[in-house]
């Protein structure tokens, strides 16, 4: 299996904010995860993490 070429979208420029964010996000995706194994609530807070973070990832990269 081959890796997917990533693209950025046209006029993107990928910078540190963006980057921290989708970081961010994957650590917040990752404990919200666990945490959702473990009980039915969802915390908000990582929700919204996440959010930025995927936001983030579909401003700068074509699907």
């Amino acid at each position: 299996m081959s890796d997917p070429e990533w693209k950025l979208k046209e006029g993107a420029e990928l910078n540190i904010d963006d980057v921290a964010k989708i970081a961010c996000a994957l650590k917040s995706l990752s404990a919200y995860t666990t945490l959702a194994c473990a009980e039915e609530e969802s915390p908000e807070d990582l929700e919204i993490i996440v959010d930025e973070g995927l936001d983030a990832i579909n401003n700068l990269f074509d699907n």
